[in-house]
């Protein structure tokens, strides 16, 4: 996704203006699909027939496609131009949704799942370039930046709303049918914006060997940590996805040392901020999604709120974002990128912290949900507009979409890593315990490791980008993380003691949350007395 050669823009600005409405709505489009899902598994399992493994594939398929493929469609939209990638991502995307609403059969529901994870992996590294070709870099891209982390929060909200409200108004297959409108809005949209595409380049080659390498061995890793959930970390089918998956991915960066035209140019990371970007990236990821998948299992599990109730408890988030994306537009000239990063991350530390103290079996919605979720939400959305900044800084144009599949890379993976460490942790805090002072603790515990590694986030942006540093990248184009706060957002449903639970993955954007997504996205299993038992319980985001 880069603003390159052959990539062409009308300057006019009814047309910029039908860009940036087009980034947005994809970014509103994957958050949307990452947390809409989530309610409708009990009745995809009862029409379909599915059994409690086979529900849980649902979630898996799309969240293995989208995390293993993200650096191949970054890297193809450089080579290939961002307006091709853009248009087969929405064309996969719709015909997938549609093909997943009329569904007859557990695999063909899959299959579109899977297909749908493909699409998303072409969009998230797409979609935010075409902010770039719209908007130079300084205040203006900034703005747009705040719009892009603001479509995310809103399409993780409404998707939260939206699955129970369509799965009650309409069945399951209306949280599938969803998409298709909005796929023919986003279509329609890059035709008005005057986005055209030349041939492609001639000197670029994509690297297969790396390629191959990259989405087998990043696969791998998420499957490796998605078999926790049911097999354990000591279990032989884990340890053995996992040891695949590092001998591939170490042998991947063997590979890219060598390669002319690389998957990923290993001295992309040599850039300061780049590093930073992308481990900022993945601490984030690793606290956010498994922090927001345990508040929805405390709403509901402890202070029994239902699926819309939880929605709505979560709409204060959404406002917390709103206004930090704002703050940070205005405020990024003057602190610069590593100070309005550690700031973010601390804010959304302290946040956490809060819901950590206050998560409790008596708890009440003001002070352990309203104020923690405030200030959690500030800070985060305060972290899009730095974030996307350095992710591209001293990136050149021809390699913006290989520095945003490699940051969309580590918002999945940290995702993953981060909600399968966590879960253990519940875990054996409440010892199988199943009252609600027992999972209020385990939910606690959780917590806290979470506000600690976005404690670490904010050091590290501090330590690697300290001082003001530049507020606007250098080269043509810029791209935002997808970690947009939609893919943060979960629920979790009473369906009986083996119904798999989608959270967060993807994202967005920023957001494109994944929102997630994946996080994709995972399961819950419950005990007797309808409460989510940790040790049975995970999720990733996608």
């Amino acid at each position: 996704m880069t603003a390159r050669e052959g990539d062409v823009v009308n300057d006019q600005s009814w047309h910029t203006r039908w860009l940036l409405v087009v980034a947005l709505a994809v970014q509103f489009m994957v958050a949307l699909d990452v947390s809409v899902v989530n309610v409708a598994l009990p009745d995809m399992r009862g029409d379909l027939g599915f059994t409690p493994q086979g529900l849980l594939w649902v979630v898996n398929a799309y969240a293995l496609a989208f995390g293993g493929l993200l650096m191949l469609g970054g890297r193809l939209a450089d080579l290939l131009g961002s307006r091709r990638i853009l248009t087969a991502g929405l064309v996969l995307f719709g015909v997938a949704s549609l093909a997943g609403g009329l569904a007859r059969s557990p695999g063909g529901l899959i299959a579109a799942r899977a297909v749908q994870g493909i699409g998303a992996a072409a969009l998230a590294p797409v979609a935010f370039a075409l902010i770039a070709l719209a908007f130079p870099a300084g205040p203006a891209r900034s703005r747009a930046l705040g719009l892009w982390g603001m479509a995310g929060a809103a399409g993780g909200a409404v998707g939260v709303l939206a699955g129970g409200v369509l799965t009650d108004a309409a069945g399951w297959r209306a949280v599938m049918l969803v998409n298709v409108p909005i796929v023919g809005f986003a279509l329609v949209g890059a035709v008005r914006s005057g986005l055209r595409g030349e041939s492609p380049r001639t000197d670029g080659r994509l690297d297969v060997a790396g390629a191959l390498l990259a989405t087998v061995g990043t696969t791998l890793l998420v499957l490796g940590l998605v078999r926790t959930s049911t097999d354990g970390w000591g279990s032989a089918p884990t340890l053995g996805t996992l040891g695949a998956a590092v001998l591939l991915l170490a042998v991947f960066v063997v590979v890219e040392l060598r390669a002319r035209t690389p998957l990923l140019r290993p001295g992309l990371l040599k850039a300061r901020p780049v590093l930073t970007a992308n481990l900022f990236c993945l601490l984030l990821s690793s606290g956010q999604f498994a922090a927001f998948y345990f508040v929805s299992l405390y709403m509901q599990q402890v202070l029994d709120y239902g699926p819309t109730a939880a929605g709505v408890a979560f709409l204060p988030f959404t406002a917390g974002v709103l206004t930090g994306s704002v703050v940070a537009t205005r405020t990024v000239a003057a602190l610069g990128t590593g100070r309005l990063l550690a700031l973010g991350g601390f804010l959304a530390a302290l946040g956490l912290a809060g819901f950590a103290a206050t998560a409790r079996a008596d708890g009440g919605f003001l002070y352990s949900i309203l104020g923690p979720s405030l200030v959690c939400s500030l800070g985060i959305g305060m972290c899009f507009v730095p974030l996307g900044t350095a992710a591209t800084t001293d990136v050149t144009p021809e390699e913006t979409g290989m520095a945003s599949g490699l940051l969309n890379s580590a918002r999945q993976v940290g995702g993953s890593l981060g909600l399968a460490v966590l879960v253990t942790v519940a875990a054996r805090v409440t010892g199988g315990g199943d009252r609600p002072a027992d999972l209020a603790a385990g939910y606690a515990a959780a917590f806290w490791v979470c506000a600690g590694l976005l404690a670490v986030a904010a050091l590290v942006a501090l330590v690697l980008l300290p001082g003001r540093g530049r507020t606007a990248p250098e080269t043509a184009s810029e791209t935002a993380p997808a970690t947009g706060p939609g893919t943060a957002y979960v629920t979790a449903r009473e369906t009986g003691p083996e119904i798999a639970q989608e959270t967060a993955p993807v994202a967005a954007p920023d957001s494109v949350s994944e929102t997630v997504p994946v996080a994709g996205p995972e399961n819950s299993q419950k005990n007797s007395r309808g409460a989510v038992d940790p040790a049975g319980s995970r999720s990733t985001q996608g």
